[in-house]
């Protein structure tokens, strides 16, 4: 999988080798292969063991599109599917000419698997409305600017086509 690390836009491809035994595993980034072995795991805390020097990282926050950690006291933000992200980016910005400035429209077809936010729900530009699932990926449909939901076109479980109208924003 490819990410992007800070502000360097600079992509490192990064994927699991295999598995070394107990709690430990070989990964490649960027074709040079590194063994990590984790010694402690709680739900948004880790230590771990990486080519001989311990570590210790906290999630500070875990959107679809990124990642913020604080690895060994130094914040650290990862962009996932770079490239997707910035395909919806581009695509958002075309599509806004020809939509109402009111709707709120799906990017990329898929299926709600989650309703972010309701009927009367005060949103900021950014912010999750929905979360759709598309080719085995989760990608929140995102506010784009700042209102009230006054009305949602599509509930858990239903599907959408590109440019479907989800919500509206007044």
């Amino acid at each position: 999988m490819e990410f992007i690390v800070g502000d360097t836009n600079e992509a490192i491809n990064a994927e699991i080798v295999h598995s070394l035994g107990k709690d430990s595993i070989l990964i490649k980034i960027n074709g040079k292969e590194h063994s990590i072995k984790l010694l402690k795991s709680a739900r948004d805390e880790f230590e771990f063991i990486l080519d001989n020097s311990f570590h210790h990282a906290k999630i500070l926050r875990s959107t679809t599109a990124e990642l913020v950690v604080l690895i060994d006291g130094q914040s650290l933000q990862v962009k996932r599917h770079s490239k997707l992200t910035e395909v919806l980016e581009k695509s958002l910005s075309l599509g806004k000419v020809a939509v109402s400035q009111n709707n709120l429209t799906s990017q990329i077809p898929g299926r709600v698997v989650s309703v972010v936010a309701n009927i009367g729900t005060s949103v900021k530009k950014g912010d999750s409305v929905v979360i759709l699932e598309s080719m085995k990926m989760q990608l929140g449909v995102k506010a784009h600017k700042d209102g009230t939901i006054k009305e949602m076109k599509v509930q858990q479980g239903s599907t959408v086509a590109r440019n479907d109208i989800i919500a509206t924003i007044e």
